[in-house]
């Protein structure tokens, strides 16, 4: 079986797993305990904190602390509902549910949201977005990796714009699909950034709120005060040593597995039949991830068949995958003969070329079946 949705998913890294279940095997205490088997968990999980924010951050790790959490969904929710308390919040029409849900739940709370519109390839339209950002617009919220197309979006550059135009205003991405895959670091224009285990080999359940240490955030959950009282709740050490230890894997060779990933979505893209096939991811997104679609054909019909054929593929955000259509692929701009179509290939830094041209046969093979059966 070639797996390639990995951009919903990754499967573990089983040294890191087992480097975490062998440490939470014998270190079982609950890391708030004072007394000594207690004390070593708190260790673990300080080494893991710092490693993951000079991952992060590089040389400026020591501006920022991190929040351990359950996933991206809840670094998400913490950044939307404890970041953005007053007036306006500005995000864009490309994000994952967990930012564009979050945003639509503040009017209920009080707050509006303005989403900004995307370009084709899925970025977002940046003159856009700095429009509608004023002097009540308390946060801003885009996306770094569009999950569904690859398109990024330079972070760094946005928030500088927003800060210039309101300094007051604070800046998170949901860094999810582009941490532990595209070299980038941490800079003093962002405030908030989410990450997660399970997208590059750790494991479902464990994610993170990297935070710049000046900025006063309120608490998410309630309880026994972990993680420096913004997220109560008994620390899940395997799954946050696991996460460490995946993410220092993939950091030793970031920049040499997005060329050779680059080279394998290219491949594959090329392999593929024009007659049959639309892209729309851009070319210069991320390498992980091309979205393309089957024009007049349903994605989903064609998702099975290509497992029949040992292929797994995507169709979009897992997290939306009982929706009809893509809400971001509508919003970039496609009609129905294009949303219906969309598959998703993701990579992973164990994806192979000969994979890549396996999983193009397949895919041509399929659309092109289908396509003669439906006439």
């Amino acid at each position: 079986m070639i797996y390639l949705d990995n951009a919903a998913t990754t499967e573990p890294n089983a040294e890191a797993l087992a480097r975490a279940v062998r440490f939470a095997a014998e270190h079982y205490q609950n890391p708030s305990a004072l007394y000594g088997g207690g004390l070593a968990v708190q260790s673990a999980l300080k080494e893991a904190r710092e490693k993951l924010l000079f991952l992060a951050a590089g040389g400026a790790g020591g501006e920022f602390e991190l929040i351990f959490t359950s996933g991206g969904t809840e670094a998400d929710n913490q950044a939307i509902f404890c970041g953005g308390r007053r007036g306006n919040v500005v995000t864009t029409a490309g994000e994952h549910a967990a930012v564009y849900r979050s945003a639509t739940e503040l009017r209920n709370r009080g707050v509006e949201p303005r989403f900004a519109p995307l370009k084709k390839d899925g970025s977002v339209d940046g003159a856009a977005l700095l429009s509608l950002v004023d002097e009540k617009t308390s946060l801003v919220s885009v996306v770094h990796v569009n999950n569904e197309t690859g398109a990024v979006n330079d972070i760094l550059s946005l928030a500088r714009e927003v800060k210039r135009k309101n300094p007051r205003c604070l800046f998170h991405s949901d860094g999810v699909q582009a941490f532990g895959k595209i070299p980038f670091a941490l800079g003093r224009e962002i405030d908030l950034y989410s990450v997660s285990a399970h997208k590059i080999g750790g494991l479902k359940g464990t994610g993170a709120l990297i935070k710049r240490k000046s900025l006063a955030l309120a608490p998410y959950l309630y309880g026994g005060g972990q993680e420096g009282n913004l997220r109560s709740g008994t620390e899940n050490v395997p799954g946050i040593l696991a996460f460490a230890y995946a993410a220092e894997d993939r950091f030793r060779d970031l920049g040499g597995a997005a060329a050779r990933l680059e080279n394998c979505r290219e491949a594959l893209f090329s392999a593929l039949d024009g007659a049959l096939f639309t892209r729309i991811s851009p070319e210069d997104g991320s390498p992980y991830i091309l979205t393309v679609a089957a024009r007049g054909l349903r994605g989903e019909v064609l998702q099975r068949m290509l497992e029949e054929r040992g292929v797994i593929v995507g169709t979009g955000s897992a997290c939306s995958s009982k929706k009809p259509h893509s809400r971001v692929i509508e919003a970039c701009g496609y009609g129905n003969d294009i949303s219906d179509g969309v598959l998703r290939v993701s990579f992973s830094p164990a994806t192979t070329e000969e994979e890549a041209a396996a999983a193009a046969r397949a895919m041509n093979g399929a659309a092109a079946a289908l396509k003669t059966k439906i006439g």
